[in-house]
């Protein structure tokens, strides 16, 4: 191993990045751990803040990093390292971050870098015959559940009586919960779960109580099941069939992409 199995450079005021060569983790991890963690607590007694970057199918230099109390903070694409353009996962820790032997510290520290599923919450409302109330959507051909993305820190109940009133602006009690459907990466987007709640039985003339956002809805209206198999993807029809019959039976489901 070279003499300088590590280096620490100031890369912008009061920011350093650590840097280590491969033969360090030829030991294992728990020796390069401790070599590293000692750097970054040296450099961040001069900076308030300390970074390294890590090639993604490095697993083992993730695991240094994270265990040396560096934070994952997101995968930079495209960067240029030794005069090549690569992708980096960054890791970096404050001085002002909580140690990572106290609990605060390592439940941030395993927050950083543990899966995020992403969450959807949709509405289904039906009127007196049944039908299923629709959006057609600026942003996409297929028509949908009304409804839209959780946001980080948000409840999903509360979210999609949040998202109805302000893509509907219709004020609807949210009730229980009919579906839980698992959609797998897709065209771009990463795999999510979509919840369905019950949003009631009403008066067709409800319709004509909405202010669309325009922004994001094009039309809404009630429709048939064989409507919903017409107008929206295979599997937004399967899923909508199946929070139908969990909405028949006063039970709930578990799909995946409506099976």
């Amino acid at each position: 191993m070279t003499d300088e199995p590590t280096r620490v450079t100031t890369v912008a005021d009061g920011v350093a990045r650590i840097t280590w060569v491969a033969e360090l983790q030829d030991d294992g991890l728990m020796p390069a751990v401790d070599v590293v963690r000692r750097e970054v607590e040296a450099a961040l007694a001069a900076h308030v803040r300390v970074e390294t970057l890590v090639a993604p199918e490095d697993e083992l230099g993730q695991r240094v990093a994270t265990w040396s109390g560096l934070r994952r903070e997101g995968l930079m694409r495209g960067v240029t390292v030794d005069g090549e353009t690569v992708d980096r996962i960054l890791y970096a820790r404050l001085a002002s971050d909580a140690p990572a032997h106290e609990p605060e510290g390592f439940r941030a520290l395993l927050n950083s870098f543990l899966p995020r599923k992403r969450s959807i919450s949709q509405m289904l409302v039906r009127d007196e015959a049944d039908r299923v109330l629709l959006c057609q959507l600026t942003y996409k051909q297929d028509w949908d559940l009304p409804g839209g993305v959780v946001e980080v820190g948000e409840s999903p109940h509360l979210a999609v009586t949040r998202e109805v009133e302000e893509e509907l602006g219709l004020e609807l009690s949210t009730g229980r919960l009919l579906l839980t459907d698992w959609l797998p990466a897709w065209s771009g987007w990463d795999d999510a779960l979509c919840l369905v709640f019950d949003g009631g039985r009403h008066e067709s003339t409800i319709t004509e109580r909405i202010v669309k956002q325009p922004r994001e809805i094009r039309h809404a209206e009630f429709c048939t099941l064989d409507e919903v198999r017409e107008r929206c993807a295979d599997f937004t029809a399967r899923r909508i069939s199946a929070a139908l019959e969990s909405a028949a039976s006063g039970g709930s489901a578990y799909t995946e992409s409506g099976i």
